[in-house]
């Protein structure tokens, strides 16, 4: 998948959301970027180590990863999110890419194990898919923001209940955000924005990885 077709499908599908919805989103999306906050670990400082559950209960720590090679780390939003869903799958069809650069894949989300599991299968992705349901990696890598009244209303008449996914009282979601890590734990790029309409492309992932 290019550049080019992510970028198209992602603009599709916001094409659509409904005009008043696409307007409060776009509010909230401006008020972050103004503010300023959930900008991510910076390019050149070190990645935070972690362990996670895999889908099948497995614990997985990035330092043990990364002694086998570069990691791909990328955080969503949710199994729910229509962008996450295809930016995953857009990711899925590079691995091979990927994997031939000695590189792996990791996704990081705040869904329960069991949704994470359900998603993977219903998505057939074959990286690992780990699960941060109270957000603490997320918050580490300065990722995690609280969702604000108005788009916890929108997003409950969306039927999209953060609490039931995450299995927490808070309504939390991280920004979206793909950091390429070497062996060093450094990382050496990074795409974070609030806008969860973008992501890092599969073609820039490669070029970066290529540059390791």
């Amino acid at each position: 998948m290019t550049n080019r077709t992510l970028n198209a499908a992602l603009q599709q599908i916001a094409a659509t959301t409904p005009i008043e919805a696409h307007n409060l989103l776009q509010a909230f999306i401006k008020e972050q970027q103004n503010l300023g906050l959930a900008n991510g670990l910076p390019v050149g400082g070190k990645a935070k180590d972690f362990e996670l559950k895999d889908t099948f209960g497995r614990g997985i720590s990035l330092y043990e990863e990364l002694s086998k090679g570069p990691v791909v780390l990328t955080f969503y939003r949710g199994g729910w999110c229509p962008y996450c869903n295809r930016q995953l799958r857009a990711y899925q069809e590079v691995l091979p890419d990927i994997q031939a650069l000695g590189s792996q894949l990791i996704a990081v989300s705040p869904q329960l194990p069991d949704s994470t599991l359900s998603f993977k299968e219903k998505a057939e992705l074959t990286f690992q898919v780990l699960s941060d349901p109270k957000g603490l990696v997320s918050a580490g890598y300065r990722l995690l923001y609280d969702v604000p009244e108005s788009l916890k209303q929108l997003f409950m008449e969306m039927n999209i209940d953060l609490k039931e996914y995450n299995g927490t009282e808070h309504w939390i979601l991280p920004v979206p955000a793909t950091f390429m890590i070497d062996e060093h734990a450094v990382i050496r790029s990074a795409f974070v924005t609030p806008d969860f309409m973008k992501r890092m492309e599969p073609d820039e992932i490669i070029r970066e990885l290529r540059s390791l």
